[in-house]
Parts: structure tokens; C-alpha cells; sequence
């Protein structure tokens, strides 16, 4: 996996125990995935009217995250389709100039229009980047 995206965890996002909450995992994920996409296809999207909506989400958690940890998001893109592509990330964390994972995940991505509200085909322009990159 090419593309890291940094996390800053916030105080906020520990429980109780210390540990970073696991529904915190998805924002993450996000971020990392508004990141892949800006550096893979463009900066100028505008998501209003080139939607994609998120289908799916699973989340393998391996470690506890902990809000000392230096964290960071690999994202690739797996597969492409039509209307949907898939993104696998791995959350990683530094330590001791080794990087431990924490978390595996993967989402199905669908383009979709906000107005008909109706999946719609992949940009092929967006396909080829992502393709491109990920050679």
C-alpha cells in the first residue's frame, strides 16, 4: 500500500479504559479515504454532484489503540467495477521504527447521483487514475 494518511487522535476519542473508542475506527477510515481520493483523482470534487456513498464497511480489529500512539492509515484501491470499487486500509502505528498494525478494513464505495438518487457508472477518467495508481 502506497498511499498514508496521518491520524491525530484526539482526547475526545478515548473510553473510559484509555483506549480510542472503536466506533472512532470509522472516522478514521474516512479520512484516510477524503485523502486517497484528493491525492489519487483531483482536489477540485465536487461531492454534491460526483457522489459516491459508502455500501459496506468491516473492520478487523487487532490491537487497542491507545491516544499516545503515532497512527496511520494505509488506503489501496482493490477492486473496480462499474458502479462500485472497493478500498482495503490498514491502521498501523509507529513504534520503535516498526509499524504494528491495529486494524484491517475494506469498504465497497458506490458512485451515486444525490438528485435521481440512482447508482451511476464510475467516471472512467476516475477508474484510470485510481488503476494507474495502484500499478
Amino acid at each position: 500500500m502506497k498511499h498514508k494518511t496521518p491520524i491525530q487522535i484526539r482526547f475526545k476519542d478515548i473510553d473510559a479504559l484509555g483506549h480510542v473508542n472503536n466506533a472512532n475506527h470509522l472516522s478514521y477510515l474516512e479520512m484516510a479515504r477524503i485523502h486517497y481520493f484528493e491525492a489519487v483523482v483531483g482536489k477540485n470534487i465536487n461531492w454534491s454532484e460526483d457522489g459516491i456513498i459508502l455500501a459496506k464497511v468491516t473492520i478487523d480489529y487487532k490491537m487497542p489503540m491507545m491516544l499516545v500512539d503515532k497512527v496511520f492509515v494505509y488506503t489501496k484501491c482493490s477492486r473496480v467495477g462499474t458502479k462500485s470499487f472497493d478500498l482495503e486500509y490498514t491502521i498501523i502505528k509507529e513504534e520503535g521504527g516498526k509499524e504494528i498494525i491495529l486494524a484491517t478494513a475494506a469498504t465497497v464505495m458506490v458512485c451515486f447521483d444525490y438528485k435521481t438518487q440512482t447508482s451511476i457508472p464510475i467516471k472512467e477518467e476516475w477508474k484510470k487514475l485510481m488503476l494507474d495508481y495502484e500499478k
